[in-house]
Formats: structure tokens, C-alpha cells, sequence
């Protein structure tokens, strides 16, 4: 069978891709670890538009309860991590085939990438040996574990001041690290985390060099980047909230990769250098990395790629 499309990703640019798509009774698959996207670990949505608030885990459940309500339409194929796509030439158009960890191969006219990121790592000594045993990159999931303990938040953006402040009510001490001279989050999160008692404040123009520890984290080295001045902190926690890496490997061989390992996408279209590719979310090369922006550029992939499909059956 050849699908219309391939959908590859489960958080909100494929979900609304899906949705779509669906809509437009294109033959699809979906393939997907699982839904929600990054915003999963999230304890606090406060912009997505139409709930005030909501958390990760509601959010993505809220996305495949839409998804499978389309079930009629559409295949889902979950626990799945794609691996491979890779384009034939037809005789007419492109055929792309798309491979996942089960070993298992699907062919599509288009596809829709919305594979979305994973969480950027510091690359330090002890950052590998002591995670899930004093670092981590996820203080929704973590932070009660850290109840009385010292902790050092590493990142200045939305990600990072959210962590700290999901760290407050449980945490001796916070500090903040950031390696530029400002932060890069709302202003209105950093003036929340400011007025918890526990935060002990931001440490700017700083890296953390090193976690230390011997069964679990004890503490870490940093460096001042504007002095060259080096020192030391007592903690047990270390939560690492620096940004993701564009999860674009799969299509790194067919579309057009920008220096952030970004795919660089037509923004009127949803397309890529790659005719029949469209891709949609984190893994563009779109400067705001938002869910309602993933989202209204899912639904632009999906119809660009109904619209494409609806050309080739014209030429055929």
C-alpha cells in the first residue's frame, strides 16, 4: 500500500496534522513513541488558547483523544520511533519510504515530519555518570525527590525559570546559571521565581564545568565567562534546561539542514527543499518554538501536502 501520507511525531504539529488530514479523508499513518510533545513535562500551560490552565500530561491526552477520534481515517501506530525516510523515483512522482525500530517499512507520497526535539545536554564530566542519580532534565517529573536539598537550574529561558519554580516548594536553596548576561524567558515567570523565599538568585555569565559526587550528586564547578573566575557549589540537584536538539536525522539526507540541524522550511507552505516533504514543530527552523504555533503550522503541512497530492493527480 502507499499512503497519501505519513505522519511522524505525536505532539502538537502532528496531532494537528492528523486531524487534518483526516478531515480531508487522505489515506495516513501515524507513527509516533508517543503524544504530547516536549510540553509532556510541563506542570503549568498557561497559553494555550482556549485553557487558562492545564498541565503537559493533560494537554497531551487532550491531543490523542482528537487524534483517535479520527481513528476512522486515519492509523495509529504508537511505541514506534521512526528511523529512516528515503525517496524512489516513480515515474510520475517521488515515493518516500519511511522505516521504524520494529523493522518495519511503510511507502507514502508525501510526509509530514513533526518528530519534534530532545532535550540539549550540558556535555560536562558527570553529567552522563550522575544522571537519574542528582541530575535531570525534567523537574515536573523530579522535583519532589529533591525535598530539602540544594539544587543549581541551568538554562535563563521559559524552560529553566519553570523548573526552578516547580523546584520551590520543595527545595532547601535554587540558584539559577545562565552562560549569557540576561534571560531569555517572559519576564512575568522570572519576577514569579524571584518572590519564592528559597531562590537564592540568578548567577550570570556562568557555565557549570563540572557535576561532582560519588553515589549521588554532591556539587559543581562553574566558571565565570567574563572574569575567568572558577568555583564551587554545595548541591544535590542539577537540572539541565538549555534548550533541544532538532530530532531531524531521519530527513537529514533529503531536506535542507540549517547549522541548528533545523529543518529549513518554505513558512507560506510547510514544505522543504524536498518536494512532497513538509515538516511542522520544533524540528523547523521557525524562530518561535511554541504549541500554538507547532499547531497552525501542522495544519498548514497537512493541507500544502493534500494540495500537492491533488496536483500529481491532475498531471496523472
Amino acid at each position: 500500500m502507499i499512503y497519501d501520507t505519513i505522519i511522524i511525531g505525536g505532539g502538537p504539529a502532528s496531532c494537528a496534522a492528523a486531524v487534518y488530514v483526516a478531515r480531508k479523508k487522505m489515506s495516513t499513518r501515524l507513527i509516533t513513541v508517543d503524544f504530547g510533545g516536549q510540553s509532556i513535562n510541563s506542570n503549568d500551560i498557561d497559553n494555550w488558547l482556549g485553557e487558562v490552565h492545564l498541565t503537559g500530561a493533560e494537554l497531551a491526552e487532550k491531543f490523542e483523544t482528537h487524534v483517535k477520534a479520527q481513528e476512522d481515517n486515519l492509523e495509529i501506530q504508537e511505541s514506534t520511533k521512526v528511523t529512516d525516510v528515503s525517496k524512489e523515483d516513480g515515474e510520475a512522482y517521488p515515493i518516500f519510504t519511511v522505516k521504524t525500530d520494529k523493522e518495519e517499512t511503510y511507502r507514502a507520497k508525501t510526509v509530514i515530519v513533526g518528530a519534534g526535539a530532545e532535550r540539549r545536554r550540558l556535555g560536562i564530566p558527570g553529567e552522563d555518570e550522575y544522571d537519574g542519580r542528582g541530575v535531570s532534565f525534567c523537574a515536573t517529573c523530579d522535583a519532589p525527590v529533591f525535598k530539602d536539598k540544594d539544587v543549581v537550574v541551568v538554562g535563563g529561558g521559559n524552560a529553566g525559570l519553570e523548573a526552578a519554580i516547580d523546584l520551590a516548594p520543595y527545595a532547601s536553596s535554587i540558584r539559577l546559571v545562565e552562560r549569557t548576561d540576561s534571560l531569555n524567558g517572559d519576564p512575568a515567570t522570572a519576577d514569579q521565581l524571584r518572590e519564592k523565599e528559597n531562590f537564592e538568585g540568578f548567577m550570570f555569565n556562568a557555565t557549570l564545568t563540572e557535576i561532582r559526587g560519588e553515589t549521588m550528586v554532591s556539587g559543581v564547578s562553574y566558571e565565570n565567562l567574563e572574569t575567568g573566575e572558577t568555583g564551587d557549589l554545595d548541591v544535590q540537584g542539577v537540572f539541565v534546561e538549555i534548550g533541544s536538539v532538532p530530532n531531524s536525522g531521519i530527513v537529514e539526507d533529503l531536506v535542507e539542514i540549517n547549522e541548528l540541524n533545523e529543518v529549513v522550511i518554505n513558512h507560506k507552505y510547510a514544505s522543504t527543499s524536498q518536494p512532497g516533504i513538509y515538516a511542522a514543530g520544533d524540528i523547523t527552523d521557525d524562530r518561535f518554538k511554541q504549541n500554538n504555533i507547532s499547531a497552525g503550522d501542522g495544519v498548514r503541512a497537512a493541507l500544502s501536502a493534500y494540495h500537492y497530492i491533488q496536483d500529481l493527480e491532475k498531471k496523472s
